[in-house]
């Protein structure tokens, strides 16, 4: 048994002094407040759960900041999407990994321990099936033992280039599978990940442009009750693409043809009308959002005021990672609500409640619930994933309580992350990972060769 003691911890029922957690075989054993430390028991000053990023497409990495030059057209989603593919086309097994496990390192150095790989990465640059169909899948798996981050693998499931079944293009042929071959990756997928402590996996049919309807209900068996998480809404010329096809818009096709309910993760949901946010608020999904890569890809603005009032459950993601941050992600979210409503601490919830601490504390659960975790934050049963912040930071010292959160979300930058356990091991201590230099050799070897 491993014990920390500290001595302030943000528990699911709020702030609590002197607070020793008790770890066994990865997951929090027991929770204890107002108690002195004990011989043995290793002190820090700030406790909080770490947080899910569920939504990652890991490979996207190495193309941060390669899609910032603009064209002799219209730069949007669209003409970025050619770059990724481009990108995508070019990356072997072993560039897929170190990529990966330099993510992971970076995400678990900034406050988050677990993250749902939305993996759709399959086959070889020519489009040929490697012979073991979880190759790539493999290469996620052994990045997430090495870093040490809790995985959720969700394979995607990708056949088609638009609605209405229409054929794929050339650069999406490391993508595409038949609802058979489906199945042969999702069970060799399982395998992949059988042995590594504390993952999990679902199925990610990658959007209606990519899964017609009867693929979709075909392959939801697939998930044998595990997450599902797909891409809804995330562009304007999806949703009228949408309407063109089925005369629905994509978060109401999907309300109202597949069995949506806490299962689901729907990725984005930038464009829905009123209507359809209440039915998603209702449904009981979460809405996964990635307000940092929607920033960069110009997707717009989540309703995020308007989802909360009815209710809804939302997780936040790091998509396309093209910045890496627990912080720079709930910053992002608030910060286009107070430009879309011109106002401030619009997703606070109250008057006089802190809006960090808000958005924290909807994060970790959503995010817990999106990746089908059995409990969320520093409680008996979750996993033992905690992140101290460090108090002498300047943006910290002299703070208590949600001040903490606020000044790390809004003002710390980076440096403010500690230590991080991940599954009851350290894997960060003073702020740096384990294997931070050797994933970034790795990966700066791949980059030169990729990017050449």
């Amino acid at each position: 048994m491993t014990r920390l003691h500290f001595a302030s911890a943000l528990l699911p029922s709020g702030w609590a002094n002197d607070v020793q957690v008790a770890i066994t075989a990865g997951a929090i054993a027991a929770v204890t407040a107002d108690v002195t430390p004990a011989a043995g028991d290793e002190c820090h000053a700030i406790a909080l759960p770490g947080l899910a990023s569920l939504h990652s497409h890991a490979f996207q990495r190495g193309m941060a900041g390669l899609a910032e030059q603009r064209g002799d057209r219209a730069d949007t989603f669209w003409t970025w999407r050619e770059t990724m593919y481009r990108f995508a086309l070019a990356m072997t097994p072993d560039d897929v990994a170190d990529v990966a496990t330099l993510l992971y390192v970076e995400m678990l150095e900034q406050g988050f321990t677990r993250v749902g790989e939305f993996h759709y990465l399959h086959h070889d640059r020519d489009g040929a099936h490697y012979a073991d169909p979880a190759e790539m899948a493999t290469r996620i798996a052994q990045a997430a033992d090495a870093s040490g981050i809790g995985l959720t693998l969700l394979p995607s499931f990708y056949a088609h280039g638009s609605f209405g079944g229409a054929a794929p293009h050339d650069g999406q042929r490391r993508f595409i599978n038949s609802v058979d071959q489906f199945a042969t990756l999702m069970a060799a997928s399982r395998k992949a990940i059988g042995k590594l402590p504390g993952a999990n996996i679902g199925i990610a049919p990658h959007s209606l442009r990519a899964a017609a309807p009867d693929e979709l209900a075909a392959i939801i068996p697939l998930a044998n009750g595990g997450p599902v998480h797909i891409h809804a809404a995330e562009q304007v010329k999806e949703v009228e693409d949408c309407l063109a096809w089925s005369g629905q818009r994509p978060v109401q096709w999907l309300l109202e043809h597949a069995p949506v309910d806490q299962r689901w993760c729907l990725i984005h949901a930038t464009h829905m009308t009123e209507h359809e946010i209440r039915a998603l608020a209702k449904s009981g999904a979460t809405a996964g959002l990635c307000p940092v890569t929607e920033a960069s890809l110009g997707d717009g603005i989540f309703p995020a005021r308007e989802f909360l009032d009815a209710g809804g459950s939302f997780g936040v993601g790091t998509d396309s990672n093209v910045l890496v941050g627990v912080a720079d992600e709930l910053r992002q979210l608030e910060y286009g609500q107070r430009l879309k409503h011109r106002a401030r601490n619009v997703l606070s919830g109250g008057v006089g409640r802190s809006t960090g601490r808000t958005l924290f504390d909807d994060a970790v659960v959503g995010g817990a619930r999106a990746l089908a975790q059995p409990a969320a934050g520093l409680t008996p049963g979750a996993r033992a994933d905690i992140v101290t912040l460090d108090a002498a930071h300047p943006s910290l010292a002299g703070r208590a309580r949600d001040a903490v959160i606020d000044g790390w979300i809004f003002a710390a930058g980076s440096g403010a992350v500690d230590c991080v356990w991940a599954g009851g091991n350290k894997v960060v201590e003073g702020g740096r990972h384990r294997l931070r230099q050797s994933a970034r050799n790795r990966f700066n070897i791949a980059m030169r060769r990729l990017v050449a």
